[in-house]
């Protein structure tokens, strides 16, 4: 069976890499020249996660995962905050988690290399459909269409694949542009330091200001103690943050900026919204070359609304088909289940079990299912965001905070 995979992200990679170790005939085609040459900075993998990717890649491309990836239970229990940065509560026990926080860059990395000669660079894509044979179709900006027995768009968000499938887009904005960034936590004075600890943690304010800040430290806190296998990027404790504001023209007008000066129009932002100065440090000492903006889109949470296409032999998978904000951590995982899922279907329908169309009815069954499940918890924390953007929700968050403040004082 020929399969070919558009988009060179964590899912098309995972499911290139997965379809080629099962033997059949796979090319992921992306338009990126450069694999290391990726948004984002970090994702969390839970059991599913790497229980997936276990089916998708070699022993050997998982031990290296692992000893370049980050324990969340060697770490702190999470917190939360508000403004002023007094703490309000922490998230559950993490002592008995098997989840991993990874480099982006480092997985990317590591799935191009189980992917190999089936990975094929600088492309670009301009759309899909089916040959004088009927058999589907990918059409290039920069080479000769290519034919296959199955495509799949992993091709993100913004899918030519997937809106070829659904006559339209599938996912809309969901009302957060959010900037993203790197501090060493060496870089922090002791009061920080003593405040954040060695955990993540998230604050909200009024007027949808939020700020999550995650602990990354792949070397003290290595899921698998093997140095030898360590590749990544991150190499000491580190805080990726991601600053958060509703959606306008005047957030939209910072995503035009770069470095020290975007950094400083993120910092007057939180000044004008009454956050406290020492809050704002992680900013003010993060990497100015590190920061970035993004869009936060999302697909419907209904599992009914995802993939509202036929089974055939083009589909899609991962933010292609249920672009999901990063509020759940949960994004990139869903991709590499999704990867596994078709994989298995694909297996059957070359064992003769079932038929390629029904395998990928199959398939899209469950992915809408597991769409449904992340977008649901991403979503809850992306509307618990924009409820502070209102007269009453800013309200209750001003005055409801230091409220929590004391009741968290007493607990402790």
């Amino acid at each position: 069976m020929r399969v070919v995979v558009v988009g060179g992200g964590i899912g098309g990679l995972a499911l290139g890499a997965g379809l080629r170790r099962r033997g059949f005939d796979v090319a992921v085609f992306d338009r990126d020249t450069d694999v290391a040459a990726t948004g984002g900075y970090h994702i969390t993998l839970d059991e599913r996660a790497q229980t997936a990717l276990k089916e998708l890649v070699e022993p050997a491309i998982m031990r290296r995962l692992l000893a370049s990836g980050s324990a969340l239970r060697l770490r702190e229990r999470d917190a939360f905050w508000d403004r002023r940065g007094r703490l309000l509560g922490h998230g559950p026990d993490l002592s008995g988690s098997g989840s991993v926080d990874v480099d982006r860059i480092t997985l990317r990395l590591l799935l191009a290399e189980a992917a190999g000669d089936s990975l094929h660079l600088g492309h670009r894509v301009s759309g899909v459909g089916y040959d004088d044979h009927g058999a589907p179709r990918v059409l290039f900006t920069d080479r000769a269409p290519v034919s296959a027995d199955l495509v799949v768009g992993a091709d993100g968000a913004h899918s030519v694949v997937a809106r070829h499938l659904a006559g339209g887009p599938t996912n809309s904005p969901a009302g957060i542009i959010g900037f993203s960034g790197r501090t060493l936590l060496g870089d922090l004075g002791p009061g920080e330091q003593r405040r954040l600890r060695l955990r993540s943690g998230t604050a909200i304010g009024p007027r949808a200001a939020a700020l999550y800040i995650g602990f990354l430290d792949p070397v003290g806190n290595a899921a698998l103690d093997a140095p030898d296998l360590r590749m990544s990027v991150t190499t000491g404790p580190t805080y990726i943050w991601g600053a958060m504001f509703p959606e306008s023209a005047a957030t939209d007008s910072l995503r035009d900026l770069r470095g020290d000066e975007l950094l400083a129009a993120l910092l007057g932002r939180f000044r004008t919204r009454g956050w406290a100065e020492h809050t704002l440090e992680v900013i003010a000492k993060a990497d100015s070359h590190s920061v970035a903006a993004f869009r936060f889109n999302a697909a419907s949470t209904r599992a009914d609304d995802l993939a509202p296409w036929p089974a055939g032999r083009i589909t899609a998978l991962g933010d292609a088909v249920h672009a999901t904000p990063p509020t759940a951590g949960m994004g990139a995982g869903a991709a590499i289940r999704d990867a596994a899922s078709l994989l298995e279907h694909l297996r059957a329908a070359t064992d003769g079990t079932t038929t390629l169309t029904d395998a990928v009815a199959h398939f899209e069954a469950g992915m809408r299912r597991r769409g449904s499940e992340v977008l649901t918890l991403a979503m809850r924390t992306v509307r618990w965001i924009l409820a502070t953007d209102t007269t009453f929700g800013a309200a209750a968050t001003a005055l409801g905070t230091p409220l929590l403040a004391a009741a968290a004082r007493l607990r402790h």
